[in-house]
């Protein structure tokens, strides 16, 4: 008979392996550096790999021959599974041995051939029987193939496990490995909890569509990515494949986390089973998903991009991941916050933000609205009543907020700050009220900038587009250019006369007679007729107080604009008297010629309020006292 039959176990002594047989071992296995003592005869019975190789070796020292296996699936734990199964020793089979096993008996050909009921198909077996009926067990098994992807592909084991976990997340959950523990609870098909295998009638709660991001985020990369390609073929709801994978970011991007608290949520598992974490390569982690993200728009989903493309900055991802993540927030600009743009700079550039960065996601956004750019109204400022220029309208808003954040930055260029302005088209905003801000704070921050640069940075101001309040404080403000605070004083005295005109146009139309009202002079007509009357009164009375306050704010620009036109008037009068023969006279010390007609008038410009008073009136009398000499 075979030695197998007399071997009880196997005993270790330092790196090798013996069997307790009576008979001493033919030849030498070396797995992964450890070697096995065995016999030719229950080896080459079973296994074919190991027969072929026996079979070639000729020669005298056929009974010390020694060889190795190289790259034997799960090393030489699972190669010692498969020498008791060789020697007849009952072995245990598991979720988390059954793929070693599988494919080790796949490596050493242990078919059909080579005996019945072989290792091979008591594997095959039990991997369809068990595994891919339950969940815990699929999760398990496709867990143990992150070492063996080739030969697992191979034998199918990591579509068969995918595809049945797809119809499991597809199905309800109460369905598929009946009875299940279901946290903490025994559930029945009809979703009451059970207590020794005895109905209580109680019920628990509905499980959401979120059950299973936590158990499959324990896998590896590859084959995480192709559960969800498994899952997106099976037809799965793209929303709850980003689920999956932006949960399965925030669990292996540490980055990630900062800018999206509060949304990881509850832990939720239906395995109730303790799994080690995958040992995952962020960059490869990063590039993968962003290839294989759906094309999906929401508050939500833009924040997670925006946060992807902060970390994938950090670990200098390829040039591709970066232009797809900036084109994905590019098409959904319009849903993104502020704080999510402002991206630190991360390279060598001199700035705090990354502007750059957001000018490109700008563009992205302008392309993908190019319907809404393609006719452009300057004319009009009512773009924002039709619908499609809503988004347009969002993004204009949060550029000038975003400019109006960056323009502290000490090293930000004028051009940087010209160029995120005129990135979107002028019907983009219908007021200029943040733009303005943003170039307030910018020339507060940067008080060196020049005349001319702070000028070409207003030519993005228009300023027939300020409002009100906007126009009374760039009035006021120093550090704008001379021009443009009077084209605003211009404008703001413009648009407030177009006002006041329009308010007196309306009180004269309310004001007018009424028209006798027809019809029945019932009791309920009379009492609408008056209450129409006292509204019409109490608007006439408020209309009248918001004109008198224009009224007011009107004198008051209207004053300050005589002020300015009195100080130009004094500015250039003093220079055309330094520049007048007389005073180039009396400062070389020479004498003029009276004339009649230059006396009079001197004597007038003498009694008027300027500076030349106190000049021109001793001159006056000395010509009177020479003309009186002379006479």
């Amino acid at each position: 008979m075979a030695p197998a039959a007399k071997v009880t176990g196997f005993y270790r002594e330092g790196n090798d392996w013996f069997c307790n047989a009576s008979l001493v071992s033919d030849f030498t296995l070396v797995v992964d550096g450890v070697n096995f003592h065995l016999h030719k005869f229950p080896l080459m019975s079973r296994c074919g790999r190991i027969d072929k190789i026996l079979g070639a070796v000729q020669g005298p020292h056929e009974g010390t021959f020694l060889t190795t296996l190289e790259d034997f699936p799960g090393g030489s734990d699972i190669f010692l599974v498969t020498v008791k199964f060789c020697y007849g020793i009952r072995i245990e089979y598991t979720p988390r041995n059954i793929v070693m096993i599988y494919c080790a008996a796949d490596y050493l050909e242990m078919t059909e051939d080579y005996g019945e009921d072989n290792l091979l198909f008591k594997a095959d077996a039990y991997f369809h029987k068990n595994i891919l009926k339950n969940w815990k067990d699929c999760i398990l098994a496709l867990q143990s193939c992150d070492s063996v992807i080739p030969r697992a592909d191979k034998l199918e084991i990591i579509s068969k496990c995918s595809h049945a976990l797809s119809v499991m997340v597809c199905t309800d959950p109460s369905l598929f490995g009946w009875p299940m523990l279901l946290y903490g609870c025994l559930q029945s098909p009809g979703g009451s909890i059970l207590w020794n295998g005895i109905n209580t009638g109680a019920r628990i709660q509905t499980i959401e569509s979120d059950w299973w991001f936590e158990d499959i985020s324990y896998l590896s990369v590859p084959l995480f990515q192709r559960l969800i390609r498994t899952m997106e073929v099976r037809g799965i709801r793209h929303e709850n494949l980003a689920g999956a994978m932006m949960y399965y970011c925030r669990k292996y991007l540490p980055g990630l986390g900062r800018w999206q608290s509060g949304q990881i949520g509850k832990t939720r598992t239906v395995a109730s089973f303790s799994m080690t974490p995958a040992a995952v390569n962020q960059k490869v982690l990063l590039e993968s998903v962003a290839k294989q993200l759906p094309e999906l728009k929401g508050k939500s989903f833009c924040r997670f991009l925006l946060g992807l493309l902060r970390v994938a900055l950090i670990l200098g991802v390829q040039h591709t991941c970066l232009d797809s993540l900036e084109r994905r927030i590019g098409m959904q600009l319009d849903l993104a916050s502020l704080d999510g743009l402002l991206i630190p700079s991360y390279s060598d550039s001199d700035t705090l933000y990354n502007t750059d960065c957001v000018e490109r996601m700008i563009h992205h956004f302008i392309s993908s609205e190019s319907g809404i750019t393609a006719i452009p109204n300057p004319s009009s400022f009512e773009i924002g009543t039709s619908p499609s220029s809503r988004p347009l309208r969002r993004v204009a808003k949060l550029v000038d907020s975003y400019i109006a954040e960056v323009a502290s930055d000490v090293n930000l260029k004028p051009e940087k700050v010209r160029s995120l302005a005129e990135a979107l088209p002028e019907s983009s905003r219908s007021l200029h009220d943040g733009l303005y801000r943003a170039l307030d704070i910018y020339f507060k921050a940067h008080p060196w900038l020049s005349a001319k640069e702070k000028e070409q940075l207003c030519n993005i101001l228009d300023c027939q587009k300020l409002s009100i309040d906007a126009c009374a404080h760039a009035s006021q403000n120093d550090r704008l250019p001379l021009r443009v605070v009077l084209q605003v004083l211009f404008f703001g005295q413009l648009q407030l006369r177009t006002a006041v005109a329009g308010r007196f146009q309306v009180l004269d139309t309310e004001s007018g007679p009424a028209a006798p009202v027809t019809g029945p002079s019932d009791m309920a007509g009379q009492i609408v007729q008056r209450d129409g009357w006292v509204t019409v009164v109490r608007e006439n009375q408020g209309l009248k107080v918001d004109l008198e306050r224009m009224k007011s704010r009107v004198g008051e620009l209207e004053e300050e604009f005589s002020k300015i036109k009195q100080e130009m008037r004094k500015v250039t009068k003093s220079h055309s008297y330094l520049s007048s023969p007389r005073f180039l006279a009396r400062k070389f010390g020479c004498k003029l010629l009276n004339r009649s007609s230059d006396t009079q008038p001197d004597v007038v410009e003498s009694t008027g309020p300027t500076p030349r008073a106190s000049v021109e009136q001793p001159r006056s009398s000395r010509h009177r006292k020479s003309s009186s000499l002379i006479s």
